[in-house]
């Protein structure tokens, strides 16, 4: 059973980006689905009745892992208030009854300015949001389960983009998924230095700081260089490449519409909490991540034009447009 793994929130992003990097690296993966029972899909995941906020169904499905990824959270930021610590407590429960390690993506929402612009581990958590003082809570609850035989692992890292990342400012912000790109709207000010993390880069370095779990402290927290954008120019112009590339248009590159935000941030959920965020985009924020080279030697890290195609194909947004050619050297697809 040392490579069981019970993976919350197996449908989000980094939850099944985790899933299927487990399962490539051989281990056993179960899941938690709500509603009716689920019938076997034939995609080697052990699927169980559950759900997150149910102490009951969670310890039923740790029982017997090694590994518990908590990668769980309400859909469209509904409840996140109230709903994230009562998921994480019983996730702590379950891992101490199982003294299993906890995996859990840890995000920068738990830091201020004060401890900007290159953000160490250990850095004083001073949140300037609602958001960013649960994650601190978060934190401290699991610090508390790695004294009572649980094990925890944080990997801090920028924001999420992938081919399946769901709920992130790349595909909520930037561009539109399903569509063609006629224009990247960039949420920052011109020169302010950005953070964003690969998700299949992330579902690595949490794979690889798996295997060495028994060697880790029993609570480690480690942070993810990704890939910094220093100027806010970097990422807007890969998507643009990707797209010129693919398709042979050229996106234009405009501002995103926080004075839309605002103005719909009272009557929509997902809204208010992009407007709480604001800040992460005018303040230049790099972090650093010695601790986990000492550990694993080199960060895993895509290329960022080939992160971001592969992003942009998962999304479906790279259509070829009729009559248009493929830039010399590059292959149809």
């Amino acid at each position: 059973m040392d490579k069981t793994a019970l993976v919350l929130g197996a449908t989000g992003g980094i939850g099944g980006e985790m899933v299927r990097q487990l399962l490539a690296a051989s281990w056993q993966v179960r899941a938690l689905t709500r509603g009716t029972t689920p019938s076997p899909r034939g995609d080697g995941i052990e699927w169980l009745r559950g759900d997150a906020l149910s102490r009951a169904d969670v310890l039923a499905a740790a029982k017997g892992c090694a590994v518990i990824v908590h990668a769980v959270n309400p859909p469209a930021y509904r409840n996140w208030g109230q709903l994230v610590l009562p998921m994480l407590d019983n996730t702590i429960s379950a891992a101490i009854a199982e003294n299993a390690t906890i995996v859990l993506p840890g995000t920068v929402y738990n830091f201020g300015p004060d401890a900007f612009p290159v953000l160490a581990e250990d850095a004083q958590q001073h949140p300037q949001t609602r958001k960013g003082a649960i994650r601190v809570e978060l934190e401290a609850r699991l610090e508390w389960a790695s004294t009572q035989g649980a094990r925890v692992i944080i990997v801090r890292a920028g924001d999420f983009f992938g081919p399946r990342a769901g709920n992130n400012w790349f595909s909520q912000g930037l561009v539109k998924p399903g569509q063609r790109v006629r224009s990247v709207l960039y949420p920052g000010l011109p020169g302010i230095g950005h953070q964003w993390s690969y998700l299949p880069d992330v579902a690595r370095t949490m794979l690889q700081l798996l295997a060495m779990r028994a060697t880790l402290p029993a609570f480690s927290r480690f942070h993810m260089a990704g890939h910094w954008d220093h100027d806010g120019r970097q990422m807007t112009g890969a998507i643009v490449r990707v797209v010129e590339q693919t398709t042979g248009t050229v996106p234009a590159i405009g501002r995103f519409p926080w004075w839309l935000v605002a103005l719909a941030s009272p009557f929509v959920a997902t809204l208010r909490e992009m407007r709480e965020m604001r800040y992460l985009w005018q303040t230049p924020l790099s972090m650093e991540n010695a601790r986990l080279l000492a550990v694993l030697g080199r960060e895993p890290h895509t290329p960022l034009d080939e992160a971001v195609r592969a992003t942009l194909e998962g999304m479906g947004n790279l259509q070829k447009v009729a009559g248009k050619k493929n830039a010399p050297g590059l292959p149809a697809r």
